[in-house]
């Protein structure tokens, strides 16, 4: 029942918008490294073109997408449909995280609107796009967005949330330094 496609075509668009929540996947090289698989709330995903998308990441208690696609670049992507006709729609690419204070980040940081808490930019060169049935998702009512994570952010200093990220987001579960942990060694150096 599924299709693979070589690019994002405008009716996966249209439906990849229409989504409330998407989800992260990616894990390290390493056999017995942790797969990693995140939810994603609020208006933060963007479609550059039909092959390019990223997303504005917030601060949270890890970091291991960015560890993974530091140690090897895969990334997936998952849009379910909770409401109307079923699909599950998935995004196979290779990514790459982009820092605040970097020419990357000044040019990608304007299609953003920069919530509380933003640390990175992850953003991926779609190489494959899978649909499938999604006949066994359940419906789900959308009610609104948690606005928790934004409002512990926002209660927080830039310093507070550097030392936070330094403590929490520098090194992944399984020992692999993040570009945010890179970051943090070459600025003390």
């Amino acid at each position: 029942m599924g299709t693979v496609y070589s690019s994002i075509l405008p009716n996966h668009e249209e439906f990849i918008r229409k989504q409330r929540i998407f989800f992260v996947g990616s894990s390290p090289l390493s056999a017995d490294g942790h797969v990693n698989i995140s939810p994603k709330g609020h208006d933060v995903l963007r479609i550059f073109s039909s092959t390019e998308v990223a997303y504005l990441d917030l601060t949270g208690s890890g970091n291991e997408t960015s560890a993974h696609l530091k140690d090897n670049g895969r990334i997936t992507f998952m849009f379910l449909a909770f409401e109307g006709p079923p699909m599950i729609l998935r995004l196979y690419g290779r990514g790459n995280v982009v820092l605040p204070g970097t020419p990357e980040w000044d040019d990608m940081a304007k299609h953003f609107d920069i919530l509380p808490g933003s640390r990175q930019i992850i953003y991926a060169k779609i190489e494959t796009v899978k649909t499938s049935c999604g006949f066994s998702v359940p419906f789900y009512s959308y009610n609104g967005e948690r606005d928790t994570l934004q409002q512990w952010a926002a209660n927080k200093s830039e310093q507070d949330l550097e030392e936070y990220r330094k403590k929490k987001n520098s090194i992944s579960m399984d020992g692999i330094v993040t570009p945010i942990g890179d970051s943090i060694v070459n600025f003390d150096n």
